[in-house]
Formats: structure tokens, sequence, C-alpha cells
């Protein structure tokens, strides 16, 4: 049996990484952002060619990845090229072209030598309909699987093992496609620093894993505060939290610090992009008024001027799945406000903000799946929830314009014979922990037609 302190060093070392449903559903013409500041600009390059990290596997180990995949696709890879084998992995584990280099992807660091390092464009950069877009969450991103699959292939090579090889064994990496159990990565990397983020010696604290969405990046500037709980200021230093690995010291934070500035100025520069398709504008026009009256209060409002109130709904009044709010305790919240992070309490921390913050709806239409944890797959599910699936799962690339959202296939439970692994991790099951799509009911005072009329309305923010 696993001693608690073996398991935790292992841990610790990985945590280091940062019915169908098909109605109208397409791929998306290419989605221009408001200002198209597109993959430019220092703060991104920095992301895309500066490893904080050290490397999680080579080239040649991702060249042979397919060799670890279930059937039939092992053999469809055998017998493809390896351009085709690299489209293929990059389809499984959810990664996206650079724009300059399709060979590489935006969510890695590839030097020269071939090593793969992990940036936070891992979950924070993704596609819609097949179309990379600035700022937009990765909710094709498949960690576990990813990891799953490195460890099996450098076995195979017979190649080092390093830390997420190691931690992605005992410590669970996300539960399905699209999410990660990242705020539990920041707990285990913060229990082991003092403020000024010095390694000292423990135990880890308990901790509550579960699988959490990204946010879309976009948004960034109309925040005053950080993460679905509101708990943190905003700033360039929480940026760095994932580079809490025992290799970087304080020393290395401080050294790196004006490259997260510019991270910040290009998180603050990103703009919406803008629906591609038609919009009925009398029924837009209806449902601003609609969403004026109802929804305004807390998610803000998008005219002239716009307003956002960076409000924390009550979990007693919101009603969506507590878990995430719950994993991080008071302690937790306050030791981050007095770390480095923090400028060590110069900026204010909410150690039990009780609710989560209703996030602004700038560009909603692309960033599917809803909720804090994901669990819901379009607009129209959200606006109506008594209609939310209980299991669902995606197409690749489709896009459901009717119900604003991802194309998905719904299901009574995850159909039998479904094994685990990366084909169980496709279904989204929200009768999992942490993953309910239950909550933030509001909208069942409309009607039908309201509903389409503030769908609509929502189409053009």
């Amino acid at each position: 049996m696993m001693t608690r302190a073996f398991a935790w060093a292992v841990v610790f070392v990985a945590a280091s990484t940062p019915a169908v449903c098909v109605l109208a559903a397409d791929n998306l013409p290419a989605a221009e952002s408001r200002t198209s500041p597109a993959f430019t600009g220092r703060g991104y390059e920095i992301l895309t060619t500066k490893a904080f990290l050290p490397p999680d596997f080579d080239q040649e180990t991702f060249d042979n990845l397919w060799q670890a995949w279930e059937e039939p696709l092992r053999s469809q890879a055998e017998k493809a090229g390896p351009e085709e084998r690299r489209r293929m992995a990059f389809s499984r584990y959810g990664l996206t072209p650079r724009p300059d280099d399709p060979a590489k992807p935006q969510q890695y660091v590839v030097d020269a030598a071939g090593n793969w390092t992990m940036s936070c464009l891992a979950c924070h950069q993704g596609q819609v309909a097949g179309q990379a877009i600035p700022g937009l969450p990765n909710a094709h991103f498949a960690l576990q699987t990813l990891s799953e699959d490195v460890r099996a292939t450098k076995m195979k090579l017979k190649k080092r093992l390093v830390r997420m090889d190691l931690a992605s064994a005992v410590f669970p990496l996300g539960t399905t496609n699209g999410s990660t159990n990242a705020v539990m990565f920041g707990v285990a990397l913060m229990s082991n620093r003092d403020p000024a983020l010095n390694l000292k010696p423990g135990l880890p604290p308990a901790m509550t894993h579960h699988d959490h969405d990204a946010p879309a990046w976009w948004n960034f500037k109309k925040k005053t505060r950080l993460y679905s709980d509101g708990f943190a200021s905003k700033g360039h230093r929480p940026l760095m939290q994932f580079m809490l690995i025992p290799e970087n010291g304080p020393e290395d934070f401080a050294a790196w610090e004006d490259d997260f500035r510019e991270v910040y100025a290009w998180l603050e520069s990103l703009e919406p992009p803008a629906y591609p398709h038609a919009i009925d504008e009398d029924q837009a026009l209806l449902g601003e008024v609609i969403f004026n009256n109802q929804c305004a209060e807390c998610h803000g409002s998008y005219g002239d001027p716009e307003i956002y109130p960076n409000r924390i709904v009550p979990i007693d009044e919101v009603g969506t799945d507590p878990v995430r709010l719950g994993a991080l305790s008071p302690k937790h919240r306050a030791g981050y406000g007095e770390s480095w992070f923090n400028h060590f309490g110069e900026h204010r921390t909410i150690a039990d903000p009780g609710g989560y913050v209703a996030p602004p709806l700038d560009g909603i239409w692309a960033s599917a799946p809803y909720f804090h944890n994901g669990s819901v797959p379009t607009l129209w599910h959200v606006l109506n929830s008594e209609q939310r699936p209980t299991v669902w799962r995606r197409t690749e690339n489709g896009y459901d314009r009717t119900n604003v959202g991802l194309e998905v296939t719904t299901y009574d439970a995850v159909p039998e014979g479904i094994t685990a692994g990366h084909e169980q991790r496709s279904y989204f099951d929200t009768t999992k922990f942490g993953k309910s799509a239950s909550g933030h009911t509001f909208p069942d005072v409309l009607d039908e037609h309201e509903k389409r009329a503030v769908l609509e309305y929502l189409k053009t923010l």
C-alpha cells in the first residue's frame, strides 16, 4: 500500500503542471474578434516560446503516442503518415496548431531540441467549431489522457518518467475532457511554500478533487477579482502560480515577473469574438429589454456605458454545484492572501466568499460549455433548467446554432460497455461529484418566447 508521504511526494512534483441534440449544427466561418488582436503581442509570444517549467516529454515521445492508443484508432494511425498522425494526436488531446508553425501546438512550448513544456495556454487556448480564437478556453483539452499516453509511451521507449508521468497515476487531472482539477493543483503547490515562496517541509492538506472549466480570457479586462468565487484581487502575480514546482524558487519568480506583466497586458488587450452568423435584430432588441430587467443586476449591462458589477451571488441563491466553493477553505484563501502572489496582504482577499461570481457574458456564444464546472452544453440549456441533459457527449467541431453552444448527443446515463479511459472521459455525467448541472434557475420565470429573445440578444454580446 502506498504511504501517504510517498503519495504526496509523487503528487507534489506532478501537480506543478498547470436523445440527439444536433439542431442546425454546423462549422462556423472564421470568427473575428472585435479589434482582431489575433495571436500577436509580447505576452502571447512569451507563453508560446518561453518555458517556465522542465519539459514534460520530447518529440520522439509525442511522435510515438499513437502506439498507446486503443483500437481501432491505433491501427488507423499505423497506416497513416506522420502529418496525419500529428493531426490525429492534436485532435485526441485538444491541441491547436500555431498559426506561424502548424507542426507545433499553441498549448506547449516546443524548443529547438524538441522538448515539449506545458504553458498556461494548455487550458486557456482552444477553438470553437474548428476555429481558434484568442483567449477562448480549451474545452477540448484531454490532460488525463495525454498524461496516461505519455507515461505508457515513455515506458515502452525506456525513457525517464518525470513529475506529470508519476502524478497522473495517483492525482486526478480531470475526469471529463475539457475540464481539469486545476484548483487542487494550486492547493497542492502552495501547501509546501511559505509566504515568500520558499520551500518548507510538510504533508499535504486535505484536498477535494473536482473538475473546473476555464474562463474566457477576453473578459479578464472587466474583472476586478479572479476565480469563480472571486476571492483574489486581479494582478500579474496570480498568473504565475502554475510555476510553483520545487525547481523554481523566489528568485525565479522575481526574474520572471516582467514577463507576466507582458502576459497581463496581452490578456487586457483581448476582445470577445463577434457572432459570425445572422442575428434576428427585432428579437435581440426584445431580448435586451428582458435581459436588462432580469439578468443585468448580476451579469451587468452591455449598452453605453457598459457596467459590470463583479457581483458574488450567494450559493443558496444561485444553487449551482457547491463543490468548487467548498474545496478551498478560508485557510487556503487566507494563506494565498498573505503570500507573494498577493503582495503579502497588500490587496484584499475574501477568505469566505460564500458564493460564485456572476461572470461577464461578452462572447458567451463561443465559450460553451457553461457554469464553472462546464456542466451545461448550450445557452438554451442554461435558460431551461429542466431540459439540461443528465449525460451528454459533444462532437469534435459541430456547433449548435439553434441552441447556441456545443453540438451534443444526450443520454439518460453513460452507455453500458464504456470502460474507464479516454472514451469515458468524452461523456459528461452530471450525476458525478462536483459535476451537477443544477441551479441558476432565474430564467424559469420567462416563457419560451422570452427565452428565445434573450438567447438572440446573447449572440450580440
